[in-house]
């Protein structure tokens, strides 16, 4: 039954997808009520500029899971399955208008990081104490999310932003928990994923857990990171050599 479900509904999807490959609104006009669109719509995780927060950052030239105008509009219309991107239902032309606007933040220049990213890979290693919570590569720790291509996906006001104030925006697949099981445990850690019936958790010690949450008496979200704030531990210089640091990462790209 549930595979007959996704068949129809992938079915569906197919048949609602616009048989262009290319976007027919992308006028000034069509930009600017795309514009419209986004801030009403999307701002709220991806920023008003589309440089990331909650949701990823937008502005950059080419986009991982919408290399074509119609895989654009296909992401906006329904989603992406398993993350917390979510479809819009909107008409087809608001849709591309909406795709248009977002075109056009990879064509905008974030401007660049001020600072020397070579220090800054020192300061990260070291002073600041970055890698013992965040990786780079096979390099680092794994209690917070990885930094391999954060310069991809975030641009140098948000890097410096959340320097400053890491509790500005806390992603939800690293929230710290508070667990207590029936049989008494309890578990302090990070939440690296929770479902209906199941919740996932790395403890301070690097260890993982996983739960039923039937077998759980309690559990507490918190409202905190475990990432200190850089303001006043580091000076604006040493602040930029960091931000031109991690804006260097970009993966593999």
């Amino acid at each position: 039954m549930v595979v007959w479900l996704a068949l129809l509904l992938f079915q569906q999807q197919i048949l609602d997808l616009p048989e262009t490959e290319r976007n027919p609104y992308t006028s000034a006009a069509d930009v600017a009520q795309g514009k419209k669109l986004f801030g009403g719509r999307c701002a709220g995780c991806h920023g008003p500029n589309g440089d990331g927060g909650k949701g990823a950052n937008l502005a950059v030239p080419q986009l991982a899971n919408a290399g074509t105008d119609r895989a654009l509009y296909r992401v906006i219309r329904y989603g992406i399955p398993e993350t917390e991107m979510p479809g819009f239902l909107m008409s087809p032309r608001e849709i591309w208008q909406v795709a248009a606007f977002v075109r056009g933040l990879g064509r905008i220049e974030a401007g660049p990081a001020r600072g020397d990213a070579v220090r800054g890979a020192e300061l990260a290693r070291g002073k600041g104490g970055c890698l013992k919570c965040h990786a780079v590569g096979t390099e680092g720790g794994r209690m917070g999310p990885a930094l391999s291509d954060v310069g991809a996906k975030r641009s140098p006001a948000h890097l410096r932003n959340k320097l400053l104030k890491p509790e500005s925006e806390l992603p939800d697949d690293f929230r710290l928990v508070q667990l207590t099981a029936k049989d008494g445990r309890k578990i302090s850690g990070v939440r690296l994923n929770e479902d209906t019936w199941s919740i996932q958790v790395r403890d301070f010690s690097d260890k993982f857990h996983s739960f039923w949450k039937q077998d759980l008496v309690e559990t507490k979200v918190e409202k905190r990171t475990p990432m200190p704030s850089y303001q006043g531990l580091m000076t604006g210089e040493e602040l930029d050599n960091v931000v031109a640091y991690l804006t260097s990462l970009r993966g593999n790209r």
